[in-house]
């Protein structure tokens, strides 16, 4: 059996789970399986890319450990988070004949776990799910916490549940497929964690991020460190009434960014969060609470892994301010119309601030803009 060089456990009570990370489990994830949850069925979920590059090898290991399955693929990028490709999973699910107490896998990055955990709250009012993310993105954020959902013509993730799996596996190998484009994308997300309030972590980045990009063990190891962080934050804030929100840094930017892009190959999740980070940095600065140079520091280690960090590093024509200011106005975030940011005091020191003015989020977004 592949060797678990890291475990992480989700101490949610009679709902806790552990997630796996180690090379190569994706080829040991039948007898995991089997181990585990004995006399299951399983519905996989995937994409046509991840069905192409790592379908065939759980395929083989759920056929090694004698598990019956059924799969359901779906085109890749962020459109299929929709009430189509939704549908299309749900059905899928009752056309196999999954029981209730069977499972679903969620195989793929984070649109792929997103949807499918969503699929399976919905499906038989409640089914378990595991999720074997293959990208890093998915490896450090998405696959752990239980927030499913779908995207909405109105903002990202409007449309959800809270559900926790059943169990994480990590499968260090799958990154190896990644284009370079991708990988970034989701070093952003891990470059969050250290922003929040883990400068430490930030330091050790910046010190190891080579070997992070070349696969030595600081991968796996900043992998663990960034679940363990979350992990955390969920068992203390599971549905986000508090400390949670704090995970969105930069996400109320780059969501907006997302939304205006149309959720296109155009700029990625991880390439919004980057800039979106940027700009909560930036825009602290602006208000007085962050020092410039931090920014200036965060910038220069983006760019380094070869990510966005500017409005102008967005492809194509950028929509109005007005646009922009209209999608952060449906952040989920939002209480009572009032806007609620990430903002930080600096590297490792961000906090929540409610009643934000729209008017110096403008002005700050129009000066952005300006060449």
């Amino acid at each position: 059996m592949a060797a678990i060089a890291h475990k992480v456990h989700v101490a949610l009570g009679d709902r806790a789970y552990d997630i796996l990370i180690g090379p190569h489990l994706l080829d040991d994830a039948g007898a995991i399986l089997a181990e585990r949850f004995p006399g299951r069925r399983y519905g996989i979920i995937t994409d046509d890319n991840v069905a192409l590059a790592q379908l065939p090898r759980l395929l083989a290991s759920l056929d090694a450990a004698g598990l019956a399955h059924s799969e359901i693929v779906l085109p890749a990028g962020e459109a299929t988070k929709s009430w189509a490709h939704l549908g299309q999973a749900v059905e899928g699910i009752l056309a196999a004949r999954l029981e209730r107490g069977d499972l679903v896998i969620a195989l793929g990055g984070g649109v792929i776990g997103d949807l499918a955990g969503f699929a399976a709250s919905i499906a038989r009012r409640g089914m378990g799910f595991v999720q074997m993310p293959t990208s890093l993105l998915a490896q450090v954020d998405s696959s752990v916490g239980g927030k499913t959902g779908i995207n909405s013509p109105h903002g990202k993730n409007l449309i959800g549940a809270f559900h926790q799996p059943k169990l994480v596996l990590a499968d260090l190998s799958t990154l190896d497929t990644l284009s370079p484009r991708q990988f970034a994308a989701g070093y952003a997300e891990v470059v969050k964690y250290g922003l929040i309030d883990d400068a430490e972590f930030f330091y050790w980045l910046e010190a190891n991020q080579a070997e992070i990009f070349a696969g030595g063990p600081a991968r796996g190891e900043a992998i663990a460190r960034c679940c363990a962080h979350k992990a955390r934050v969920v068992i203390e804030d599971e549905t986000e009434q508090g400390v949670r929100a704090l995970l969105n840094l930069g996400h109320t930017f780059g969501h907006a960014l997302e939304k205006d892009t149309g959720f296109s190959d155009r700029l990625l999740h991880g390439e919004g969060v980057a800039i979106g980070m940027v700009l909560a940095h930036g825009f602290s600065t602006t208000l007085g609470l962050a020092p410039g140079q931090d920014t200036g520091r965060i910038v220069s280690h983006l760019q380094k892994a070869g990510l966005p960090t500017t409005l102008g590093d967005i492809p194509g024509v950028l929509g109005s301010t007005d646009n922009l200011m209209a999608a952060i106005a449906q952040d989920k975030k939002v209480v009572r119309g009032a806007l609620t940011f990430i903002l930080t005091r600096g590297i490792g020191r961000a906090f929540i601030e409610k009643n934000v003015a729209p008017d110096a989020v403008r002005t700050f977004l129009d000066h952005q803009r300006s060449p």
